[in-house]
């Protein structure tokens, strides 16, 4: 794969200062040095929020939360992080959490959901899960689920597990997710190599997330795992082209659209994982962050602008 041509000067930019901060080899670094590298390298992107915003520490019973919002918004957008199940929380993705609030005028709830390994799955879903049912019961049934990276991975399942369960989930908005596609086909291996995350590196995180055999049929871990894709909420999926995960969203795509479902997949040419940090300094992360957006805020509206 020629990167060289595929990736534009200011997103090769993006690529070195990230190197920069986190290191090419973060991997063969403990846990701690890990999580420490990639908060170290978040607060190295970070940018001040937009004046309007306001924050505030939370609990859902047990789960912490911040709490982002200006004026008196109508709507909540559930944010989950990205992160590989093992790295991240509430100050890793702040910024952009801030900004989501500020561009759409809903209220951003953001989960610091357990982690890996310390945590084995189911914790980081329950979190999710228990996180999504206090918003809604604390204010209203009026609920959009965004996530990036694992956080797309949890958004999507408490999407399935939503069914019956939770009525007013409007949408959710799924950002280079890992929803569990097969890691021998596709993108897997035309992008083993990526940039910013290779095929090892999702194998590498993958391990940690349970004791024994990974669970089989079960979309809380692998929302592609479930049966039945019907009655999910209307789903925008936004993938990176260089990217090992990018054919989850395509096979999730095709899996919705079977049953009639509404779904949209927007695949951003030169694009790697984790270029919502790139927002700033890289024009095509700049439009897809404003791609992002407009989901979040129409799937708020009960609008469909993808047909």
């Amino acid at each position: 794969m020629d990167y060289e041509k595929l990736i534009d000067a200011e997103t090769w930019g993006f690529i070195r200062k990230t190197g920069e901060s986190y290191g090419d080899t973060a991997v063969e670094l403990s846990l701690d040095e890990q999580r420490d590298n990639y908060d170290a390298m978040c607060r190295d992107f970070h940018v001040a929020h937009p004046p309007m915003v306001q924050t505030e520490e939370l609990s859902a019973d047990g789960v912490p939360l911040r709490h982002y919002w200006a004026g008196d918004p109508s709507r909540t957008v559930m944010f989950f992080h990205g992160g590989g199940f093992v790295v991240g929380g509430l100050d890793s993705h702040d910024d952009i959490c801030a900004e989501i609030c500020a561009q759409t005028g809903y209220r951003v709830i953001s989960v610091d959901y357990r982690l890996a390994p310390e945590h084995k799955h189911p914790a980081s879903f329950d979190d999710a899960w228990t996180a999504t049912q206090w918003a809604a019961k604390h204010y209203g049934n009026s609920l959009i689920l965004l996530g990036d990276s694992a956080g797309g991975t949890l958004a999507a399942a408490v999407a399935h597990h939503a069914r019956g369960k939770l009525q007013g989930v409007l949408g959710q908005v799924l950002i280079y997710p890992g929803l569990g596609g097969d890691m021998t086909k596709g993108s897997y291996i035309e992008h083993a190599q990526a940039p910013m995350l290779t095929r090892d590196e999702c194998l590498y995180y993958q391990q940690f997330r349970c004791d024994g055999p990974l669970p089989v049929g079960d979309p809380s871990f692998a929302p592609l795992q479930d049966s039945d894709f019907s009655n999910l909420p209307p789903t925008v999926l936004i993938t990176a082209d260089c990217d090992p995960l990018r054919d989850d969203s395509r096979h999730y795509r095709d899996h919705v659209q079977a049953v009639g479902g509404q779904v949209h997949w927007i695949n951003e040419p030169g694009l790697v994982h984790g270029y919502l940090r790139a927002r700033h300094s890289v024009g095509r992360a700049r439009n897809s962050f404003e791609r992002i957006s407009v989901a979040v805020e129409a799937l708020g509206q009960e609008i469909w602008p993808f047909e």
